[in-house]
């Protein structure tokens, strides 16, 4: 049973549709691993010793939803959708018809979607099976989803703000979950938990029915423990098109994602990978400054050529404030009445924010971020690079527990965000993943290739070398005494 559990979501749907396993089987499994390793039943706090990477759980509606998928499989066969019967989690954003929608919040107790979101209802007519909602940091609003424990060490922060969503695959009690990411949120806590993720262009997803953060920042995307799999969730939710915005078009089509690596010595020779001086910025720490290395040499030993450049044009963090505050702003205006019930850092992250309202600043801010992104895609052209390489974070995971104190604000302070958040201005793909443990600290660390908007394939067939022929997934945890 635990065996099953530990399927990554291709394997399962081999599995599946050759009839060795049932849905029900497999639902079965993760329902035990989640028995086993979340630490008790759901709750809104945590507790230190606990993973607790959900909010709510269906058992009734997932074993339906299994029953069903066995049928469709058996009906249908290869027919069937290759996603049918995978358990899947969603971060508590993604809105399903008569469910519970919370953001991990008390300011939204009770309250029930009236529909499902666009990416739910993709997945859902692929006949995924919805074995519950994870935690977010409250509202997305930060990095550390403190009510959350790190499957390889509960004491530690498992990151975020898609941080019960990526505990949750690293414990092995789904192979399939969908985070969020406005300046991190997926590539976070895929870094500190050793999980993989996949940050599409924006657009791509779109985020019609999830609680936003920031919109035009916001993206939304698959999260699993390899980035193949990830790339099968996202010819899922990317099937029905793309979303535009005023401030971007949808991106181009995506074509065909890979699911395997390429044969051969050297997958990747001809292809270019940049490092740039933006890491010579950062303070790492120094299991991430050895993740680093050991991608760069292992991307050189699958032939890619390594080049090390000066950056593209930085982007104002300030400006990258004025647009998030704005836009978080504008949103928890509806929630003003219950102020109260927010979280300490969260209601003054809200508070803060609403002193962003001057509008001529907020498309000051835009300007600048297009020019700043034409910028990159003109460097990536002008350089003919394939793909940068960077630390998805620049630390390994913190002891949890003081996110949501008073002066946890997150932002353009945060370490966390010191890589991530410009591809959020860009809107450019990221895929993460793990890059082993920290020779120091024994916890996951993590790196990210980038590309410009709508190269999803290449970026992916990239990683997926990368990651099948030399960083390898990181097996699951041991299961706590």
């Amino acid at each position: 049973m635990a065996e099953l559990a530990r399927l990554g979501v291709l394997e399962a749907a081999a599995a599946l549709r050759s009839r060795r396993i049932s849905a029900v089987e497999l639902l079965a499994a993760c329902e035990a691993a989640i028995e086993q390793r979340n630490g008790g039943e759901p709750s809104f706090d945590g507790s230190p010793g606990a993973v607790n990477a959900w909010v709510r759980r269906y058992p009734e509606i997932a074993a339906e939803q299994a029953r069903a998928a066995d049928q469709r499989l058996a009906r249908e066969g290869d027919a069937a959708p290759l996603l049918c019967g995978i358990p899947i989690a969603l971060k508590d954003l993604y809105a399903v018809a008569g469910l519970g929608l919370s953001a991990s919040s008390r300011v939204l107790e009770g309250h029930v979607a009236s529909a499902d979101c666009t990416a739910w209802a993709r997945l859902s007519a692929r006949g995924m099976v919805l074995v519950g909602h994870t935690h977010t940091h409250e509202f997305a609003a930060g990095g550390t989803t403190d009510q959350v424990g790190n499957p390889h060490a509960p004491q530690h922060s498992a990151g975020g703000s898609s941080g019960g969503s990526a505990a949750a695959l690293a414990a092995a009690m789904v192979p399939a979950a969908l985070g969020t990411d406005t300046a991190g949120s997926l590539r976070i806590p895929a870094a500190l938990c050793g999980i993989s993720a996949l940050k599409p262009t924006h657009g791509r997803v779109p985020i019609d029915g999830i609680e936003p953060l920031a919109p035009s920042l916001d993206h939304a995307g698959p999260m699993a423990r390899s980035l193949a799999d990830c790339g099968a969730l996202l010819e899922g939710l990317a099937d029905g098109g793309a979303q535009g915005t005023p401030l971007m078009p949808p991106p181009a089509p995506m074509g065909a994602l890979p699911s395997a690596p390429r044969a051969g010595p050297q997958p990747l020779a001809g292809v270019r990978v940049a490092l740039s001086g933006r890491v010579e910025a950062v303070e790492l720490d120094a299991d991430v400054g050895e993740a680093l290395e050991l991608a760069r040499a292992a991307a050189e030993r699958l032939g890619a050529q390594i080049v090390e450049l000066d950056a593209a044009e930085a982007f104002s963090m300030s400006d990258f404030s004025t647009i998030l505050f704005a836009e978080v702003a504008a949103h928890h205006a509806r929630y003003a009445s219950r102020s109260e019930l927010y979280r300490t850092s969260i209601r003054e992250f809200v508070e803060l924010a609403a002193g962003f309202g001057d509008a001529s600043r907020y498309i000051e801010a835009q300007a600048a971020r297009a020019r700043a992104t034409i910028a990159w895609e003109a460097w990536f052209e002008a350089h003919r690079i394939d793909a940068l390489l960077e630390p998805t974070v620049p630390l390994t995971a913190r002891p949890r527990g003081t996110g949501y104190d008073s002066g946890k604000l997150g932002g353009q302070a945060d370490p966390l965000i010191a890589f991530t958040a410009t591809w959020n201005m860009t809107g450019f793909p990221v895929a993460a993943l793990p890059a082993g443990l920290g020779t120091g600290s024994g916890l996951p660390v993590g790196v990210s290739l980038i590309a410009p908007r709508g190269r999803e394939a290449q970026l992916l067939a990239l990683a997926i070398d990368l990651q099948e022929h030399e960083l390898r997934p990181l097996p699951v945890p041991p299961a706590p005494c």
